[in-house]
């Protein structure tokens, strides 16, 4: 069966300051290495969002090492539930690093950064935006983060899945039948950071 899943997050930063960023090259690889981590060691992870939950100030969240507020939709309860998820996922295998999915992944971070629009492209056609690089095997999926900036903070946001009803980065991150991804970085206009994560069961490069 083939099988595709879309997901974007997007966190509403509140009085932050400075410039957006350039893509620093290795980010894309750091957050699939932290997805990774976050599959095969679960409960580990849980860990992290403990910590992290005592950065919360009501439905707010305090970046590290400065003043500005992150809002959220649902506050502590997406965590305190991303947590009870945790505990009890069985690991799964690391992902492999898919550079046509990488190839394809950075084809949308130069898209929204040139045109500050967010979601799956301009007609959202992410398969046909991977099926450029090669084909793919049996299921098929991608996640967008907006705002996040270090490779922890975009998985640890992907997981909570704040304000997504069906949690749907959260199923591709632990999705058991996706072998392969490819992730890419960038600034974005409105949200600062951009990073995307193509994920499929196989993928054969042209």
């Amino acid at each position: 069966m083939i099988k595709k899943r879309l997901a974007l997050s997007c966190l509403l930063l509140l009085l932050a300051c400075g410039a957006a960023h350039g893509e620093s090259g290795g980010l894309g690889q750091q957050v699939l290495a932290e997805t990774n981590a976050a599959r095969q060691n679960p409960q580990r992870y849980a860990e992290y969002i403990r910590e992290f939950r005592k950065s919360f100030i009501g439905k707010a969240y305090r970046l590290p090492g400065t003043l500005n507020m992150v809002m959220t939709s649902e506050g502590k309860g997406a965590l305190d539930e991303a947590v009870r998820f945790l505990s009890r996922q069985r690991p799964l295998p690391a992902l492999s690093w898919s550079p046509g999915l990488a190839m394809a992944a950075a084809d949308l971070v130069r898209e929204q950064a040139a045109s500050g629009e967010t979601g799956h492209g301009e007609r959202g056609d992410t398969k046909k935006r991977i099926e450029e690089y090669g084909s793919w095997r049996s299921s098929l999926g991608e996640n967008i983060s907006y705002g996040p900036e270090t490779a922890r903070q975009v998985v640890m946001g992907l997981i909570i899945d704040d304000g997504v009803a069906d949690r749907g980065h959260r199923k591709n991150i632990f999705d058991r039948s996706f072998t392969t991804a490819g992730a890419a970085c960038g600034p974005h206009p409105l949200y600062r950071t951009i990073c995307v994560t193509d994920f499929a069961g196989g993928f054969q490069g042209r």
